[in-house]
């Protein structure tokens, strides 16, 4: 035993931050907010924020409500409650409004990077596959195994679809991007995609080919209550995804 550990004195070691740090961490950054604007609007310190994110805090619920509400989300989702549900147990909401989504909005939603499902025809029926994506210069592009079902989007026309749904309020909105998909086979742009990709594929080590939407085509909507609250944009400064 050194001096420094008898003592006590030593450099206290790493504390891992908790699931609630890493969850308001990653709401801050998908809406490109700092920590000095989250605390402005929970009306916190950022050095209080700082100590959420990056230790094992135990807040009280006041805080809470008012930490979900600066980052427009739910208790639930911050504390990971709604981790094992699927999405859309939220009962209707009352007066709902549906709008159409023009394209810019429907790009900024799109964002950067994420998780969406790809529609493809596999053996001469229907199939749709989740895939990790990113959006480098208006290219849709995601990362997948020769022969596995998201390749077969390669050669045809594809559809892309994201959604963001707020069980909460029974509000959200869904996106479709439609366009020719193709392998990458250039070393230039396939290198810009390993380069710029947000994230590897989440099932796994073996992906290597690179697949490639060119969007011809952007359509959504919004389904939207009226009085609940509305979540900025990905153009804000964030980006969506998982």
């Amino acid at each position: 035993m050194t001096n420094d550990q008898a003592s006590g004195s030593g450099p206290e070691p790493a504390r891992p931050c908790s699931d609630l740090g890493r969850r308001v961490a990653l709401h801050r950054q998908q809406l490109g907010l700092t920590r000095e604007d989250v605390a402005a609007r929970a009306g916190a310190s950022p050095g209080y924020l700082e100590y959420i994110e990056e230790r094992a805090a135990e807040p009280s619920i006041g805080f809470l409500l008012r930490l979900a509400g600066a980052l427009n989300t739910t208790v639930a989702e911050l504390t990971g409650g709604t981790v094992d549900l699927p999405p859309g147990f939220g009962k209707a909401g009352a007066h709902p409004e549906v709008l159409a989504l023009g394209p810019t909005e429907c790009r900024e939603l799109l964002s950067t990077h994420g998780v969406g499902r790809v529609a493809v025809t596999l053996d001469g029926a229907p199939a749709v596959f989740p895939v990790n994506y990113s959006v480098i210069d208006n290219v849709i592009a995601y990362r997948t195994q020769a022969g596995s079902g998201p390749s077969a989007a390669a050669g045809h026309q594809a559809a892309l679809e994201v959604d963001h749904l707020d069980d909460a309020f029974s509000q959200g909105w869904s996106v479709l991007a439609v366009g020719p998909a193709e392998v990458v086979t250039g070393f230039y742009e396939s290198r810009k995609f390993e380069e710029q990709a947000y994230s590897a594929p989440w099932v796994g080590s073996g992906r290597y080919q690179w697949i490639a939407i060119r969007p011809t085509h952007l359509s959504g909507r919004r389904i939207r209550v009226p009085g609940a609250p509305v979540p900025p944009t990905a153009g804000a400064g964030g980006a969506s995804g998982a």
